[in-house]
C-alpha cells in the first residue's frame, strides 16, 4: 500500500513540474515578483517526458489499487478500516488534480484579467507600431503576463503577444511613451526582449 502512495505522490511531482513554466508567470503576477516569471521557462523542453512520466506513474498506482488482491489463509481480521490516503478515493483526487495541473497552460489565461488600455491618441502621425522579439515565454500564461505588463503604461493602443512566435506587436502613441519604455515593462516579466524596426 505504501508504494501506491509513493507512486501517487510522484505522480502529483511530475505533473506539477510539467506545469511549473506556465504556473509560475500566474503565482508571480499575483506575487508581484514579475522577474520570476520566466524562471522556470527552461522545463518546457522537458514538459512532453514529465507528462509521459505522470501518465505512466499514475497508470500503475490505479493498475496497483486495482490488481486482485492474493488470497491467505490467514485467520488474521481483515476488516480493518484502511487509511484515507490508500483509498481509491484519494488515489482519484491525486489523478484529478494531476490531470488539472497537466492541463493548465490551456486554460491559464482564465486566471488573467483582461487588459486593454484606453489611450486617447493626440495626434494620428505619432502612433507607431514596433515587433518586438521576446525570449523565454512558453504558453499562453507567458502572453497574458507580458499583455498585463505592456498594457499598465500610458499610450499603449493595442498589444498582439504571440508566445508561439516569440514576439509582440505593440501600436503606442510615441508622445505617451517610448520603445525603451515598452522593454523595460516586457524585461520586468523576466523574459529578454529586442525590437525589430
Amino acid at each position: 500500500m505504501k508504494s501506491e502512495n509513493k507512486l501517487a505522490g510522484l505522480g502529483v511531482l511530475t505533473a506539477i513540474s510539467a506545469s511549473l513554466c506556465c504556473i509560475t508567470p500566474l503565482l508571480a503576477m499575483l506575487a508581484g515578483t514579475s522577474g520570476l516569471a520566466s524562471t522556470f521557462a527552461w522545463i518546457e523542453p522537458l514538459r512532453p517526458y514529465l507528462i509521459g512520466l505522470t501518465v505512466f506513474v499514475l497508470a500503475f498506482a490505479w493498475y496497483q489499487k486495482l490488481k486482485p488482491k492474493k488470497q491467505t489463509d490467514c485467520a488474521c481480521d481483515s476488516n480493518e478500516k484502511e487509511p484515507f490516503i490508500q483509498t481509491k478515493k484519494f488515489l482519484g483526487i491525486v489523478t484529478v488534480f494531476a490531470v488539472l495541473m497537466l492541463a493548465f497552460p490551456n486554460y491559464s489565461h482564465l486566471f488573467y484579467s483582461k487588459s486593454e488600455s484606453t489611450t486617447i491618441v493626440t495626434e494620428q502621425s505619432q502612433i507607431k507600431t514596433t515587433e518586438f522579439k521576446i525570449e523565454g515565454m512558453t504558453c499562453s500564461g507567458c502572453e497574458e503576463h507580458v499583455n498585463q505588463e505592456v498594457n499598465k503604461l500610458r499610450g499603449i493602443i493595442h498589444a498582439t503577444v504571440s508566445y508561439e512566435n516569440g514576439n509582440a506587436s505593440i501600436e503606442f502613441d510615441q508622445t505617451q511613451t517610448s520603445i525603451e519604455e515598452i522593454e523595460k515593462a516586457i524585461e520586468k516579466t523576466g523574459y529578454s526582449v529586442s525590437h525589430k524596426e
